[in-house]
């Protein structure tokens, strides 16, 4: 029992879901003032990801005395947001059209005159008490996993946890999540929420959606193209191109825009292979600056020789009248990484390419949105991440590292087993059992294929 004369908790709450709809957990750690920990966990044996985060907070805020000052933290924007943003909106229309209104309901009964806060913490970041959650959330998976187990159907046998997804192979929580995120903020008589809208609000600004949903920091890898090399004398932007990363994973998301200077292009048209007469029915740029403000601001800008670029777009924004992009989004530059890893060497973004072995693109000229997309590749690998999964590709890039020797390594004899006839057929028999509750092909037929 917890000591009710304790008045402040701070709460680390997690879902998990093996399947979505599927076999689903919640966890939720609670830590009092002195430090005295508590653990809760449990589940259902058909449910979807929001709803154990949901029950996560619930069960946590429950297990409360209702007079303390509570501290939430919580990996899922889906309950930050609904909590703190969303909620009033929800409550006004009497709830029509939202999802997991049930809970939603008893969250907010339960949360009445109570003195708590709700804060986002990035999932998977190493955070204890967020790490924490997450294990007890698939404790409580495991234990409804154990249940059905013990408890088979006639002529069935025990549940097949590779079936459920355990690995997020089908991705399906986290697309719902976000889906459920981009309805919600519709709803909401609060438009300003961290996605950025996915259709485009201007016929020459080409925003592509997002097509695989991060949850995190945005960086925009950004690139430049101008009419020369100073901004101070009359130099002007004609072509800006951004891709969005987020969890160091490209999400599809992208800005292109070309963009009229109103003066001549001149002999920079020999880097850039933009004319005059293609640039004579772009927009100017007060004419897309807002819209291009919205999309960058609050994000990372990475860019190589970012000080080029960032004092273009702050001439540019000022003149707008939208202030310094610089004081709305911090800046990375690729150009110093380069130089402090590789001092005394050319750090052009070619001569990185070759250095890194960047698979080559023809860049017979310069476009901002090819640049950024060589950019990003380039960034990865400097800054140590993956780049490909592909593993021949992996070990070639590997020979930057300045880690080879000339010592051969000879090749290992490996034995060759074949299957059994029976193990054969019993691995058809649970692909087509897997392809018959999921509607599609396992990873194991693909690959064969």
């Amino acid at each position: 029992m917890m000591d009710n004369s304790i008045q402040n908790f701070t709460l680390y709450v997690d879902g998990a879901c093996r399947g979505n709809p599927g076999i689903g957990g919640w966890g939720a750690l609670i830590i009092n003032q002195h430090g005295t920990e508590q653990e809760l966990f449990g589940g259902e044996a058909d449910t979807t990801n929001n709803r154990m985060e949901l029950t996560a907070a619930l069960e946590g805020i429950r297990a409360c005395p209702a007079d303390a000052t509570l501290s939430i933290h919580t990996d899922s924007t889906y309950v930050q947001k609904g909590m703190t943003e969303w909620m009033k909106g929800w409550k006004a229309k009497n709830w029509k059209g939202v999802k997991n209104p049930d809970l939603w309901q008893k969250l907010d009964d339960i949360s009445t005159h109570r003195q708590i806060s709700w804060h986002w913490v990035k999932g998977h970041a190493g955070h204890a008490g967020n790490e924490r959650a997450d294990q007890l959330a698939n404790l409580g998976a495991d234990s409804v996993t154990e249940k059905k187990n013990q408890q088979p159907e006639p002529h069935t046998t025990k549940e097949d946890w590779l079936l459920d997804d355990p690995f997020g192979l089908n991705d399906t929580a986290e697309e719902e999540q976000y889906a459920d995120i981009d309805t919600l903020a519709s709803e909401s008589t609060d438009t300003d929420t961290d996605a950025y809208p996915t259709t485009t609000k201007h016929p020459h600004i080409n925003i592509t959606p997002t097509t695989h949903p991060q949850n995190g920091e945005r960086l925009l890898i950004l690139d430049t193209e101008t009419t020369g090399f100073y901004y101070q004398d009359s130099d002007r932007i004609i072509e800006i191109g951004a891709i969005e990363m987020i969890n160091r994973r490209l999400t599809g998301s992208s800005i292109h825009i070309y963009i009229n200077p109103e003066k001549d292009v001149g002999d920079s048209e020999n880097i850039h292979g933009l004319s005059n007469a293609f640039l004579a029915d772009k927009p100017v740029f007060n004419d897309i600056a807002q819209v291009l403000h919205d999309y960058l601001k609050g994000a990372e800008i990475v860019a190589h020789n970012a000080t080029f670029d960032m004092n273009f777009l702050d001439m540019e924004f000022e003149r707008a009248g939208l202030g310094k992009l610089s004081e709305v989004c911090n800046v990375t530059d690729t150009l110093a990484i380069a130089k402090r890893k590789h001092p005394g060497q050319k750090n052009s973004l070619d001569m990185l390419v070759k250095r890194y072995e960047i698979p080559p693109r023809d860049r017979t000229f310069h476009g901002a949105l090819l640049d950024a997309e060589i950019l990003a590749d380039v960034y990865l690998v400097m800054t140590g991440g993956q780049v490909s999964l592909d593993i021949d590709s992996m070990q070639s890039s590997a020979t930057h590292t300045h880690m080879q020797t000339d010592t051969s390594i000879a090749p290992l004899d490996i034995p060759l087993i074949l299957p059994h006839e029976h193990e054969l057929q019993a691995h058809h028999k649970w692909m087509e059992k897997y392809k018959t509750k999921n509607n599609h092909a396992s990873l194991f037929e693909q690959v064969a294929k």
